[in-house]
């Protein structure tokens, strides 16, 4: 690992101006668990590291304020998981979160780094994308409010400007009714990158949001308002043929060690199926928002 600096700034402003001075030079340390392996492995040589967690303006790092959710860029995995609040309203989220690596790891490791980390299996996509999450990014300019399905262009890549920070992502209170469910797949359970990462939301109003990740370059959300997926009586076959239309987004790669393109294909097709179901039955039993 190459020499570095260490900075600790106490505000946002301290942490725009680094950036501004160090550019493409300046890397962002709020959990740490995906740069210090970059950093070790050396695909990643930073002249300066900016650490987030004294920074005041960035704490609380999970609260409610004004009908949304809002989580800072120091909010954890473990906070997430064992938030009441997002259990409560956000319960796919906190399902995604308990997924990722290990105790250890989640007790490090941020949302909000899960998401500029930009990868196409981060198990936190998919629920804040059926949830309807935006990404806040400060600027010297001021900040600005990005929807989440905007933020995502390709594995590490992002709509995020050069100079921008993440201070913390939205994420607005269902105004309807919503039963939802996260599921994936994995070679074996525990600290594996996921083969496939999906999340159901179902409204009250028959409005079904499907999203589903690491079969492709970017994490993908797809709707149904026809009411038909989340209709219990419908026909299977009905429904069959309307999930097929909405995962024909997936491009699984044919070079992934994790799984051949083919399985993939035909496991998001079951995973689909399945967490629909869940979220149709939390939907019924009031296990929503």
């Amino acid at each position: 690992m190459q020499a570095f600096q260490y900075a600790r700034p106490q505000t946002v402003a301290e942490v725009l101006d680094l950036l501004a001075e160090h550019g493409a030079g300046a890397r962002i340390l709020a959990g740490g668990t995906d740069l210090v392996i970059g950093m070790r492995n050396g695909e990643i040589r930073p002249a300066v590291v900016v650490d987030l967690k004294r920074v005041a303006g960035l704490a609380p790092s999970l609260r409610l304020i004004d009908g949304s959710l809002h989580l800072s860029a120091t909010a954890t995995m473990r906070e997430v998981e064992q938030s009441t609040e997002v259990k409560a309203h956000f319960p796919a989220l906190a399902e995604a979160a308990a997924w990722v690596g290990s105790v250890q790891i989640r007790n490090r490791a941020t949302v909000v780094g899960n998401i500029c980390n930009a990868s196409p299996a981060a198990d936190t996509a998919p629920p804040l994308l059926v949830y309807g999450a935006a990404v806040l990014a400060a600027s010297p300019a001021g900040e600005r409010r990005i929807p989440i399905d905007d933020f995502f262009v390709k594995s590490r890549v992002t709509t995020l400007q050069p100079g921008e920070l993440v201070t913390g992502i939205e994420v607005p209170l269902p105004e309807k009714a919503m039963g939802a469910a996260y599921t994936r797949l994995t070679r074996r359970r525990g600290t594996d990158l996921a083969s496939i990462t999906l999340c159901v939301g179902v409204d009250e109003a028959g409005v079904t949001r499907l999203s589903y990740g690491s079969v492709g370059p970017r994490p993908l959300l797809v709707l149904d308002d026809s009411g038909t997926l989340a209709d219990p009586g419908a026909p299977d076959e009905a429904k069959a043929l309307i999930l097929e239309g909405m995962l024909a987004g997936a491009s699984p790669s044919p070079r992934s060690m994790r799984a051949g393109p083919e399985y993939r294909l035909a496991m998001l097709r079951v995973l689909g199926r399945r967490a629909l179901q869940t979220a149709i039955e939390r939907l019924a039993k009031g296990n929503a928002r």
